[in-house]
This record gives C-alpha cells, sequence and structure tokens, in this order.
C-alpha cells in the first residue's frame, strides 16, 4: 500500500486507525452536504473502513486518510477508486476535508499527489472527478488541478459536474 507525502501532508491508505478521525469528518453534516448529504454513523463510517482496505488488497489503491504533519491529526480524506465503484469505468479522484481546514489548500495539495499517483504509478490514461454542481470549492480544486469541465453527467444517484483530465495532459503540465 502507498503512502504519498506532500509539504503539509501524510497520505495513509486507511486503516481501523484512523476511523475516529474519519468520523470526525465523514460525522459532520455540513462536511456531508454535497456528498450525501448526511452525517454518517460511527458504524456507516467504519463499514467505509472496511470496503476501502479491501479495495487496497484488490485494487492497490482505494482512500487515504490525509495526516496533518504538523499535528499528526487526521484532517481529510481522498481517493484514487473507479468511478461509481465500477472496474468498468475510469478512475476517480476525490477529496473531503475536515471543515476547520477547508480554504486552506489541503484539497489542491492532496489532488496533485494523487494524480501523479494515477497517472504515474497506476498509468491510467484518464481521470474523472465528481462533485454536487452547486459545490464550487471542489469544483475549484478540479480546475486548479488543469481538470476539464466536461458536463452534468449521472453518478452516485446524482446529476454530478464532471470533469476530466488526460495522463498526457497531465504529463504536459510537468508537475
Amino acid at each position: 500500500m502507498t503512502v504519498l507525502a506532500t509539504p503539509r501532508l501524510r497520505l495513509e491508505p486507511i486503516t481501523d486507525q484512523h476511523l475516529l478521525g474519519l468520523h470526525t469528518i465523514n460525522g459532520d453534516p455540513e462536511v456531508m452536504h454535497y456528498i450525501t448529504g448526511k452525517a454518517e454513523t460511527l458504524d456507516e463510517t467504519q463499514a467505509m473502513v472496511d470496503r476501502v482496505k479491501a479495495r487496497w488488497a484488490e485494487w492497490g489503491f482505494s482512500w487515504w486518510a490525509f495526516v496533518d504533519l504538523a499535528s499528526g491529526e487526521v484532517i481529510g480524506t481522498g481517493c484514487i477508486q473507479y468511478l461509481a465503484r465500477d472496474m468498468a469505468n475510469p478512475l476517480e479522484i476525490g477529496w473531503r476535508l475536515r471543515r476547520d481546514r477547508q480554504g486552506q489548500g489541503y484539497a489542491s495539495e492532496a489532488a496533485r499527489a494523487m494524480a501523479a499517483f494515477a497517472f504515474e504509478t497506476v498509468r491510467t490514461a484518464l481521470l474523472l472527478a465528481v462533485c454536487n454542481p452547486a459545490n464550487t470549492a471542489s469544483s475549484r480544486v478540479m480546475e486548479r488541478l488543469g481538470m476539464r469541465y466536461r458536463g452534468v453527467e449521472r453518478w452516485y444517484e446524482s446529476d454530478c459536474a464532471t470533469y476530466e483530465m488526460t495522463r498526457a495532459e497531465w504529463l504536459a503540465r510537468g508537475i
């Protein structure tokens, strides 16, 4: 399992040790507003951890916990996974942050590391990202990453703003 590093974060493959930190994020109704529309229970977060561990074992990638280097706290989470959890779909990049860490560049920092992993290690040809069309903060992270808006598409039983980037576009950026 791959640990990624950025100037301020260590992205660790999610394990049981991250449960309480992740639940602080997933249990916050404001964080989950654009994702599922409701806060998760501790049991739901544990089920997510269990699914993620199985995906790491099966695919060699999935969700990371974003650990702040200065405090050691879990401040976010993000993924490279098959869109809609279906191996027939392209890979997806996604993230969420604890409310007190939003708007400080952590999502962009982690997204760059995860995209590099997807394009340079997994060697995917295409990477997608989706969000609720009203989630302008996530859309801005997608655009800063260099992703192109391709329209509203139906994913996760919702209409989602969909962004994409090819491996060639990533490599041309020289990030």
